[in-house]
């Protein structure tokens, strides 16, 4: 590990003049802290955010959300009205990591944490995300857990975190602050596709941090729920993953918020699955049409092409239970 300097921000002034200054937030510190024994990051100042007043959970009268950045994700999933709101919100935070993890992860750091391809985080390994213009040495290495959607030829990493994707399907907004002050943007904006770029993970401005995740009012009755689909029961990244969230009134789908993760660069909406269920009456047969869009502009790589069919078989599952009840 390299040398740095560390600082506890006691206030929030205190903390963005430390960003400004090139200072990394740190908060649970359970992805930055191994991204730093491997060498994989060497920030020169760590700026301790523990202390700021980012612990709120707020209900707001008409069933929207805000869950404070520094929300540890145990107590996210644990909240009441967490888990009747969006109990979508809460399996998938459940379904991630450990208990030991979530008992000190937060909400901002999850989000913000880096992929788990092997190459980004084996610093012999060619990687674009880590050494930008170095290239991508999964593009012809073991590349099957690697992503099928919003890949270039630059990256094709997936994002890790399972509450993200529960996150895109509810068209939350994350709650910014930075030294020209606060600003919102939509959780589908701000994290970023590789491109040409894929060092840039986040629509984060120089300094600023993240001050909540706001997830809007829905129409009621709401049924929502995740399904992760992995090579083991605990402690393991998605292979693959589906976050539905239906409106279903007078036996007709009203509105669908449907997003898939362990197939993207980022968590995946899939508006063309959404689009096929608006509007039509729950049952098996759409279930299965619907589906079939869930992989639109899949582009495979060698070892993932089955990745394609199970983000199909993943989505009409859960599309099943949460539409039929079963």
């Amino acid at each position: 590990m390299h040398p740095f300097s560390f600082t506890r921000a006691a206030g929030t002034r205190e903390a963005l003049d430390a960003g400004r200054d090139g200072g990394r937030y740190i908060a649970g510190g359970t992805t930055l802290v191994d991204l730093m024994r491997e060498t994989v990051e060497r920030p020169g100042r760590l700026v301790d955010i523990t202390a700021l007043p980012l612990r709120e959970i707020m209900v707001a009268p008409r069933g929207g959300l805000r869950i404070g950045a520094l929300v540890r994700m145990s107590e996210a999933a644990a909240h009441r009205g967490v888990r009747a709101l969006y109990p979508v919100i809460s399996e998938a935070l459940e379904l991630s990591a450990s208990a030991q993890l979530r008992n000190m992860a937060t909400i901002g750091g999850n989000i913000m944490q880096r992929t788990r391809c092997t190459y980004f985080r084996d610093v012999t390994a060619a990687c674009n995300k880590r050494e930008p213009g170095s290239g991508c040495a999964a593009l012809k290495g073991v590349n099957r857990t690697h992503a099928v959607l919003g890949t270039s030829g630059a990256c094709v990493a997936t994002h890790p975190s399972d509450v993200a994707v529960a996150f895109t399907a509810l068209e939350a907004t994350v709650h910014l602050l930075g030294p020209a002050g606060a600003r919102t943007v939509p959780f589908a904006d701000f994290l970023l596709r590789p491109g040409s770029t894929p060092h840039r993970e986040q629509a984060l401005h120089k300094g600023e941090l993240i001050t909540a995740v706001e997830i809007p009012a829905l129409p009621r009755p709401l049924r929502s729920g995740y399904l992760k689909v992995r090579d083991r029961q605990s402690y393991e990244f998605a292979l693959t993953s589906a976050a539905v969230a239906l409106h279903i009134r007078g036996g007709v789908i009203r509105e669908a918020r449907v997003a898939a993760g362990g197939v993207g660069t980022v968590p995946w909406k899939l508006p063309a699955v959404e689009q096929q269920l608006i509007g039509r009456r729950p049952s098996d047969a759409l279930w299965s049409r619907a589906a079939e869009r869930a992989a639109d502009g899949a582009r495979p790589l060698r070892h993932n092409r089955f990745k394609v069919e199970l983000l199909k078989r993943t989505v009409e599952r859960q599309l099943r239970v949460v539409g039929g009840g079963r």
